[in-house]
């Protein structure tokens, strides 16, 4: 069966990996339910002149149309909506990701905050036992910045920062965008061939597998 996986977009720089994620899990036919603050809008728009608009139904119609050969589906819900299916542990995703994932958020699902929807979903996924990956992009990190992330470590969240590695020899931005977004879909247990694995070709250099 299709995943069912939950994807943040927060105000952290870093929105080049959270659209090709959401690229990738509906490729591979996931079920995307898709949340935002107003925050991750502006670095949208400043990273990738990318313009998401304020209503969800909006940006659930301006991606589905800009990923229509995507085999997966895509449901865009408010930060309010609270009624959404992430909002409850009666119905919650398979995994949820926050990519980017701003400190503030970190901080405040390590808190047990839920004053929008994206902190409430991810309280769910960790109270549910369900995978949560935060990609936390910021540097460089302070003892409490820090402490949140053992905090969430230890109650099984998997803390992946954006940290990409240079043995696959990048040719691109796109490359170091795609060796940060084949961790997190490891994570999640889903197929990709964004590069090559390590030990699956004898030439280091390998160009990778696209």
């Amino acid at each position: 069966m299709a995943k069912t996986v939950c994807l943040a977009f927060t105000g952290a720089s870093g929105m080049p990996y959270g659209l090709r994620l959401l690229e990738c899990l509906l490729q591979q036919g996931c079920h995307v339910q898709l949340l935002y603050s107003q925050v991750a809008q502006i670095v949208a728009r400043q990273e990738m002149s990318l313009e998401l608009p304020v209503r969800p139904k909006e940006t659930q119609a301006f991606l589905r149309e800009r990923f229509a050969s995507a085999p997966g589906t895509l449901e865009v819900f408010g930060r309010e909506e609270w009624f959404a299916p992430v909002a409850s542990g009666s119905n919650p995703p398979d995994a949820m990701i926050v990519c980017p994932c701003t400190m503030g958020t970190l901080a405040a699902i390590a808190q047990g905050l839920a004053s929008n929807l994206i902190e409430r979903a991810a309280d769910v996924a960790l109270k549910e036992g369900r995978r949560l990956i935060l990609v936390p992009r910021e540097t460089p990190l302070s003892v409490i910045h820090l402490e949140n992330m053992l905090r969430l470590a230890r109650v099984g969240a998997v803390i992946l920062p954006p940290a990409p590695g240079f043995y696959h020899h990048p040719k691109s931005i796109d490359d170091l965008v795609d060796f940060v977004v084949a961790r997190v879909l490891d994570q999640v247990g889903i197929d990709h061939t964004l590069m090559a694995r390590w030990g699956a070709d004898t030439n280091p250099g390998a160009e990778d597998v696209r």
